[in-house]
């Protein structure tokens, strides 16, 4: 039943408004707070796995894979063409699946197109910049990008050297 709802009401680039998105996404199990804003062809697995906090914004095209819980805190920004993935296989002949959920702290930005993964936590005011793989631990106010997630600055360095002057 969620995958035909998911595609009318979610997923839809025709659907244009987010109020009934999200209204879908909650009815299916959803933690979404007030004020955010989810743009069309946004992609949910398991809405019952997506807990999203006040004043988030969840650009055109963002995909929740999750296979365990993602947790996005309040004045957060997802991007468009973003890819949230929390699971992925052993390295073993199996290839059995292994979780890991996805946190995203207050105000962190995840620009367009990154690829986040499974286990990754994303500190206070962080961001990620575009095309970034974001794995592992990112630091309150840090900017990251790259294919190795490297902390390249931080977020508020030069609003505190204009304070100082």
């Amino acid at each position: 039943m969620w995958a035909v709802c998911e595609l009318i009401f979610v997923t839809n680039p025709w659907q244009i408004s987010s109020s009934l998105r999200i209204r879908f996404l909650r009815l299916f199990g959803a933690e979404i707070g007030d004020g955010v804003v989810f743009r069309p062809r946004t992609r949910v697995k398991f809405p019952w796995k997506l807990h999203v906090g006040d004043r988030s914004w969840i650009g055109e095209g963002v995909w929740f894979h999750n296979q365990d819980h993602i947790y996005i805190a309040n004045d957060v920004v997802i991007s468009q063409e973003t890819f949230l993935t929390t699971g992925s296989h052993a390295h073993r002949r199996d290839m059995a699946l292994v979780t890991r959920p996805i946190e995203i702290g207050s105000g962190a930005w995840i620009t367009s197109r990154c690829i986040v993964l499974g286990g990754a936590r994303v500190g206070r005011s962080a961001i990620a910049q575009p095309l970034t793989l974001v794995r592992g631990t990112i630091p309150p106010n840090a900017i990251v990008g790259g294919p190795f997630c490297s902390v390249v600055g931080n977020r508020f360095e030069s609003d505190r050297a204009e304070l100082d002057a």
